[in-house]
């Protein structure tokens, strides 16, 4: 099993550099750079003699390629992934630090209660077939993630904000509010947060709940299950314990997958309600041309999943008996 761990660990390592070389060939392939685009941007008011200063300061200098590669990759080891232009002077760990933590409280709260609430609903639905659960509430929600998430934000939008008014429209507090740990900002956030997360948990729900409907159902045809029934266990056992234990598997392994719709900030939902986190910061990001903060967000969003992803190997490892007898 060690071994097993060790030869993933090293897979992902090696995917890991990929993506870090590929972050910092990319925007060098580009015709430009930040510095350029940013002295475009104030229209001459900056004096010429400031763009060496700005090339150095945003890691574009006339060093060998080699030479910038390795200082890349010594600030990427301090944690510095260089300053944001289009938040001139802010550092763009600042800048994602913020996003990331509305991005994860919204989208990352909404995948988990999607993926735990679908997986449950979908054992149910399979234990129970041809019930309501597998005719009726299956089907209809299929029929609602057919829809785009971002179309289920507008509608929600529309009803609940902009007609019943019960709801925010826009942002992650209100502008009256003064951010802090206290119950009101907290109640205030929660508020503002319940329409964009119920676009999220509504759209995927019937993905999660269908997928394990699908497994659950081959899983009871097992032999295992059958032998379980044979030995007189309680239903309740066999339904959680032996059969939606393996059926859980492949939910598990998408989920790794559903990271990255959580990094990248459920993007379009984000922009419908104004919401501060990283998909918002990257459509203002590539608006502004700011190549930092661009290379920042695909570089969080593209390590966090396959940090996701060997922990979801990892997980699978200890569900699935069968993957430790080949470890």
């Amino acid at each position: 099993m060690g071994r097993y761990i060790l030869r993933r660990m090293g897979f992902y390592l090696i995917a890991a550099w990929a993506s870090l070389t590929l972050n910092f060939v990319i925007p060098r392939l580009a015709p430009g750079d930040p510095a350029a685009a940013m002295f475009a941007r104030f229209e001459g008011k900056v004096a010429p003699e400031a763009m060496g200063a700005l090339k150095a300061a945003f890691g574009f200098t006339d060093a060998p390629l080699y030479a910038q590669y390795f200082t890349y990759l010594k600030h990427l080891v301090q944690g510095d992934l260089g300053m944001s232009y289009a938040y001139f002077p802010a550092r763009v760990t600042e800048v994602i630090g913020t996003g990331l933590m509305w991005t994860v409280a919204l989208a990352g709260v909404a995948v988990i209660i999607s993926f735990v609430l679908g997986s449950f609903l979908g054992v149910l639905a399979a234990w129970n077939r041809g019930g309501w659960l597998d005719s009726g509430l299956a089907p209809a929600l299929a029929f609602l993630g057919a829809f785009p998430y971002f179309w289920l934000a507008m509608l929600a939008l529309y009803l609940f904000g902009f007609v019943l008014g019960w709801f925010p429209l826009r942002h992650a507090y209100g502008h009256d509010m003064e951010p802090g740990l206290s119950f009101a900002f907290a109640a205030d956030v929660a508020r503002h947060a319940v329409l964009p997360a119920s676009s999220i948990v509504v759209a995927t729900l019937g993905g999660w709940m269908l997928g394990m409907r699908n497994t659950m159902v081959a899983t009871l045809g097992t032999d295992s299950i059958r032998l379980a029934h044979a030995r007189g266990l309680p239903p309740r056992q066999v339904m959680l314990r032996y059969a939606a234990r393996n059926a859980l598997l492949p939910n598990v392994t998408s989920f790794g997958m559903a990271v990255g719709f959580v990094l990248s900030g459920s993007l379009l939902t984000e922009i419908v309600f104004s919401y501060p986190g990283t998909g918002y910061l990257l459509i203002l990001a590539v608006r502004n041309q700011d190549y930092p903060l661009m290379q920042g967000l695909f570089l969080v969003i593209t390590l966090a999943v396959l940090a996701a992803n060997f922990a979801v190997d990892l997980i699978c490892l200890w569900l699935d008996p069968r993957t430790r007898a080949h470890a």
